[in-house]
């Protein structure tokens, strides 16, 4: 690990300095850390912020919910808010990492975590993420983790998170504060995809705070939830997974809302399996249906090409859950 200086601070103002003269925000550390041992990240000055006040979970006046960015991921599976209102949620951080990890990460770090990808984080393998320029190993090297949605030619790692997948499905948006203020930022142009430019992997300026994540009210009742699929069933990222929102009445869908995890260079919006849905009546050959729309796009590599079925598999078993015809 190389030399860094360290500040701790008590208000956002302090905290917005600190990172405008290059400070990296630090609270739980179960991932800038980790990386910094690793040499794949070397920040001069870490700025601590678990003491700001940015802690609450608030119902709002139109049944929405706001979960403060230094919320702990374990806070946040519990709360009986969380749970009444957006199971998917409390389930998607229920299966993330470890008991030890969930009791320590925030919601905004888990957000803001970088990539698992094995030659992101071995410093001698080439990474535009890591290093741009210097190619992408996972393009040829094994690459079964890998994405099949939202890749380029200069990227193909999957971002980890489990509860961002539920915000991209919720349409959740992001607050963030900034020297210039606040703005809000919704949930799918948050997570940038590779594109030419991998290094960038979020829509934060320098200097920049996330203060909340804002889930939208939605029409009720609403039944959700996140299944994930993995190599063993704990303590693993998702080889794929689905969240699923839907909104049903007199009979019909009214409202639909699905992304998927472990498939995307971001958590992946599925915007046509919505469509096939909305309109419809919950049936089996419905749910099957939609989940063919599920790997539009998709550009499988080498050892990956499993993951497009997998996928199809995922949505179609987590539309019968929520919808009730399991």
């Amino acid at each position: 690990m190389h030399p860094f200086a360290y500040t701790r601070v008590s208000d956002t103002r302090e905290a917005l300095k600190a990172g405008r003269a290059g400070g990296r925000y630090v609270a739980g550390g179960t991932t800038l850390v980790d990386l910094m041992r690793e040499t794949v990240e070397r920040p001069g000055t870490l700025v601590d912020i678990s003491g700001l006040p940015l802690r609450d979970i608030l119902v709002t006046q139109e049944g929405g919910l706001r979960i403060g960015a230094l919320v702990r991921m374990s806070e946040a599976a519990a709360h009986p808010a969380v749970r009444a209102a957006y199971p998917v949620v409390s389930r998607a951080l229920e299966l993330s990492a470890s008991a030890q990890l969930r009791n320590m990460a925030t919601i905004g770090g888990n957000i803001m975590q970088r990539t698992r990808c094995t030659y992101f984080r071995d410093v001698t393998a080439d990474c535009n993420k890591r290093e741009p320029g210097s190619g992408c190993a996972a393009l040829h090297g094994v690459n079964r983790s890998h994405a099949i949605l939202g890749t380029s030619d200069h990227c193909v790692a999957t971002h980890p998170s489990d509860v961002a997948v539920a915000f991209a499905a919720l349409e959740a948006r992001v607050r963030l504060l900034g020297p210039d203020g606040e703005r809000v930022v919704p949930f799918a142009d948050f997570l940038l995809r590779p594109g030419s430019t991998p290094q960038r992997e979020q829509a934060v300026t320098k200097g920049e705070l996330i203060t909340t994540i804002e889930i939208p009210a939605l029409p009720r009742p609403l039944e959700s939830g996140y299944l994930k699929v993995r190599d063993r069933q704990s303590y693993e990222f998702a080889l794929t997974s689905a969240a699923v929102a839907l909104h049903v009445r007199g009979g019909v869908i009214r409202e639909a809302k699905v992304a998927a995890g472990g498939v995307g260079t971001v958590p992946w919006k599925l915007p046509a399996v919505e469509r096939h849905l909305i309109g419809e009546r919950p049936s089996d050959a419905l749910w099957e249906a939609a989940a063919e729309k599920a790997t539009e796009g998709a550009r499988p590599l080498r050892h990956n090409r499993f993951k497009v079925a997998l996928l199809k598999r995922t949505v179609e078993r987590q539309l019968r859950i929520v919808g009730g015809t399991k």
